[in-house]
């Protein structure tokens, strides 16, 4: 069956290159995509592609979610799916499409929790700042929180790119952006800096953040590190690095921060993006009115 899958799979990725012209990027997201869906059909024993089932990609999905992928992963992922079936059924490799009745949803209806300002605070008094780690793992959460960063954005931060009331960080697609930054962080920053780091040379940049060995930080670290404080914090939701990201853009929007300007810092090419918050903070303020209206 692996040889099938493979066939398979190659035939699609020539189609949606030479037919449908998708960038590299996203050929190779999709290829990623349906190769951890096979992944995962291998471990459930249906690896024969025929046998595929609606309910297969509602768990695939689901074990997505709870291992805290962004809203915006899981929806490719499954637009992935859906294309490659697709393709599948139309090229003869199977009679059934099983995504057919698989509904696309909305983006915003995926968003991961949002953190309260009172849980965010919660999760910055864990780390123990007398120590490397410690000190460390708060700088990086408060700037993530404090200018609404990628993982990955704040993953590849060196020295120089924090000034006193900004931050320069190079996003999706090598955009550049500049990023006003909370002195509070400034403060955790400086903390980290002359209380515990050393200057260590990585590909001759200075890097910000940096494992106790010396190297630049990744995200599989921040997304552990996260994890372990939110425990240690008794913050009960399903939390990750992008949770931060989420509520910085959250927080800024619930009290007045205009939508164009979230769109800025976050770094999102279309202003559709960013409106998801409009639902989240909608969302909030129907929490609260029940919660809290004496009539309701």
């Amino acid at each position: 069956m692996q040889q099938q899958f493979d066939l398979a799979l190659s035939d699609f990725l020539s189609y949606i290159s030479s037919e449908k012209g998708l960038a590299r990027n996203t050929i190779e997201a999709y290829q990623r995509d349906i190769m951890q869906f096979y992944s995962f059909l291998e471990e459930k024993k249906t690896v024969d592609l025929s046998l595929v089932a609606y309910e297969d990609f509602i768990c695939f999905l689901d074990l997505l979610r709870k291992k805290s992928y962004a809203s915006s992963s899981l929806s490719r992922c499954l637009m992935a799916l859906k294309v490659f079936f697709r393709f599948l059924k139309k090229e003869g490799w199977m009679e059934i499409d099983p995504t057919f009745h698989l509904d696309s949803p909305k983006i915003w209806q995926l968003i991961p929790e949002v953190l309260s300002i009172a849980e965010v605070e919660s999760l910055l008094r864990a780390p123990e700042v007398d120590t490397y780690a410690g000190a460390r793992d708060k700088a990086l959460f408060a700037v993530i929180y404090a200018s609404g960063l990628r993982v990955s954005e704040v993953c590849s931060i060196n020295i120089h790119d924090i000034s006193d009331g900004s931050v320069r960080v190079t996003g999706k697609g090598g955009k550049e952006r500049i990023i006003p930054i909370a002195k509070s962080a400034l403060i955790s920053v400086d903390a980290y800096l002359t209380g515990f780091r050393e200057g260590v040379g990585i590909d001759g940049e200075l890097a910000l953040f940096l494992t106790e060995k010396g190297k630049r930080i990744d995200r599989v670290l921040v997304w552990n590190r996260i994890k372990y404080y939110a425990k240690k914090a008794g913050i009960t939701k399903s939390i990750s690095p992008h949770t931060l990201r989420h509520s910085f853009a959250t927080h800024l929007l619930e009290n007045g921060a205009d939508l164009r300007v979230i769109q800025e810092m976050l770094g999102h090419a279309s202003i559709s993006t960013t409106d998801r918050y409009t639902h989240v903070s909608q969302k909030h303020l129907t929490e609260a009115f029940s919660a809290f209206h004496p009539r309701p």
